[in-house]
């Protein structure tokens, strides 16, 4: 994917829909391509955050890593769709950890460098601030939904 052509797709990308073309031009310049193989960890809880990612195809499994025993996964994450928020919100950390189930292509987004123009530029930090809650939103719904799901305390109806 070129860059003229990452600039395209997020001309016509549902997410960015809200931002003018100077903001997805400037996003653009922001992205590169990245694949991803089956079984590689995007991110890990705790870690410093300064990405955000794209998926272009494959598919990302969204969990919370457990201290003994295998991860509770959240959300399954495809084509299209947005993952990672923790980048722009202190203190900068990752929030849930992200793994490859099988090879993926994603739009790899430096955080570092849309937070310094968020920071910059309040209308357009207004505009990514308004995109990225609507999308912490839906991942902490899914995550306290799964987190009800697997709770099956003794006696509780």
């Amino acid at each position: 994917m070129t860059e003229q052509s990452i600039g395209d797709y997020l001309a016509t990308h549902e997410f960015f829909s809200g931002l003018d073309d100077r903001s997805k031009k400037f996003l653009a310049d922001c992205a590169v391509v990245r694949e991803v193989g089956a079984g590689e960890v995007l991110f890990r809880q705790a870690e410093s955050a300064d990405k955000f990612y794209l998926l272009r195809n494959g598919e990302v499994s969204v969990q919370v890593p457990a201290l003994m025993g295998p991860a509770l996964e959240i959300q399954k994450l495809r084509e299209n769709q947005i993952l990672g928020w923790s980048w722009l919100i202190p203190p900068y950390r990752w929030n849930f950890q992200a793994l490859a189930l099988e090879d993926v292509v994603v739009l790899e987004f430096d955080g570092s460098i849309i937070l310094a123009r968020c920071e910059k530029d309040p209308e357009f930090g207004y505009q990514v601030l308004k995109l990225f809650a609507a999308l912490m939103s839906e991942r902490l719904d899914a995550a306290r939904q799964k987190m009800m799901d697997q709770w099956d305390p003794p006696g509780f109806a």
